[in-house]
Order: C-alpha cells, then structure tokens, then sequence
C-alpha cells in the first residue's frame, strides 16, 4: 500500500529535476552561443515536456523495435523464402492501411 505514493510521487520528481537540469543548461549554453535569452523555470519545465513529445517517450519502459530483437532476428535468418515473401506481405498490409 506505501508503493502507490511512491509510484505516483517519482515520476513527478524526475519531471521536476529534469526541468531544472534544462533550465541550468539553457541558461548557460543558449544565451552565450546563440545570443538566446534566459528561460524561466516554468519555461523549463514547458520545453523539457515539449521535448519528451516530440522525441522522446520519457524515458519509461524499454521499448525498442522489434527489429532489434536477436530472437526476431534469427527467426527472421532461419525463415524460407515462402515465409519471408508472407511476412513482408503481412507487413506491406499493415503499413498501407495507415
């Protein structure tokens, strides 16, 4: 039962850390390279946030493609050419239905 707070209380830490670590690195690298102004916290906490959508995941769980998989791989190495005609057929599919 103590593990909920804790579930609930880490992640909202590690936003909040992370924000200040961009928050310190901005204000140090932006406005002495690019002649940028310094950011606020808040601004901090916005651009970290904005940053995780765009090209992060926030840094939770260990998702990688399936392609990186080595039992995919060598699944993929002892196929026959019928069975690997079929999956990128299946695969085609998938990606043209998008």
């Amino acid at each position: 039962m103590k593990r909920k707070p804790l579930f609930i209380l880490l992640p909202i830490v590690f936003i909040l850390a992370m924000s200040g670590i961009v928050l310190l690195l901005w204000n140090w690298l932006m406005p002495v390279i690019f002649g940028l102004k310094t950011i606020s916290y808040i601004q901090a906490l916005g651009l970290f946030i904005l940053s995780r959508i765009l090209f992060g995941r926030f840094g939770f769980g260990n998702k990688k493609p399936p392609f990186a998989n080595p039992g995919f791989r060598e699944k993929m190495m002892h196929m026959t050419d019928e069975e690997r005609q079929q999956f990128k057929a299946e695969w085609k599919s998938r990606c043209m239905r998008k």
